[in-house]
């Protein structure tokens, strides 16, 4: 088994969903009482805002290439980033670090070629919708259009995101908003819609758009959720609506999570990462 490391704290409850999902992963795979060998460098999310917030994108790249080589120099064999967001840097972060980087793009790339969707929507933080550096990966490497909000809409997604849903508020009002930005992209010819930041999915759940296929890039959907929904009736309501027939032999189909799966996509940066750390 490699030596999986990750880049957390970016938020912290994204981190330790990902630990957990990644360990019962790997307890799938190998049985037993299996878990994966994972070293985990955590930022401070305060410190992450105010780079954001400021437009450091310099010094966060050197802040974060710091937490990169530690994690090598710790014995890491493979890097994944528990954040859309912070990709915007990764060519910077990964400077003289030797190990593969798993990026968050490729997984749910896969997913929707899999889907056999062309043109999907974007949501996430101010920079993920602003920027290409997502947008440019999916149409570059996988062929898919991608659409993202107005400017004032991309404003207040962020706002809720860093105000709301990074501070356990799910509002009802703000639930009501995304959903009528994505309708609004939906009739602007998007076919799914990609939930680009870990905190989205704790607000806005699948089964309220069901005809709108969700993919959550993280695949992480908080017990805390206000819609939680287990993994049994996720893999039937996806087999049921043929999104994703293929996921009956997902490698996290069957295992009793503390978490729910958000959509009909299992969780595939988490289970990129488990099929790296078991690769010979």
């Amino acid at each position: 088994m490699k030596t999986l490391g990750i880049i957390g704290g970016s938020s912290p409850v994204a981190t330790v969903e990902y630990y957990r999902i990644i360990n019962a992963g790997i307890q799938k795979r190998l049985g037993g009482v299996s878990s994966g060998e994972i070293i985990i460098s955590s930022i401070d999310f305060g410190k992450a805002n105010d780079f954001i917030a400021n437009d450091q994108w310099d010094e966060a790249t050197v802040y974060l290439n710091k937490k990169a080589k530690g994690l090598e120099q710790a014995g890491a064999e493979l890097i994944l980033f528990a954040a859309n967001t912070w990709h915007k840097v990764v060519d910077g972060f990964m400077k003289d670090v030797r190990i593969p980087f798993l990026h968050i793009v490729d997984p749910t790339g896969r997913a929707i070629q899999k889907a056999h969707l062309k043109k999907v929507a974007l949501l996430g933080t101010k920079p993920t919708m602003a920027y290409t550096f997502l947008s440019q990966r999916y149409t570059a490497k996988f062929g898919i259009e991608i659409l993202v909000p107005s400017p004032e809409e991309q404003d207040v997604i962020n706002r809720i995101i860093f105000i709301e849903l990074s501070q356990g508020n799910f509002r009802s009002d703000s639930k009501a908003y995304y959903f009528k930005v994505m309708d609004r992209l939906a009739e602007g010819g998007a076919q799914g819609v990609i939930l680009g930041c870990t905190e989205i999915p704790l607000l806005i759940n699948q089964a309220d758009r069901p005809a709108l296929p969700m993919f959550d890039s993280t695949t992480l959907f908080g017990a805390n959720s206000p819609n939680p929904t287990s993994p049994v009736e996720t893999l039937s309501r996806a087999q049921e609506d043929g999104l994703r027939s293929d996921d009956s032999e997902g490698i996290f189909q069957g295992v009793p999570l503390s978490i729910g799966l958000l959509t009909p996509v299992l969780p595939r940066h988490a289970e990129a990462a488990v099929q790296a750390m078991l690769e010979e």
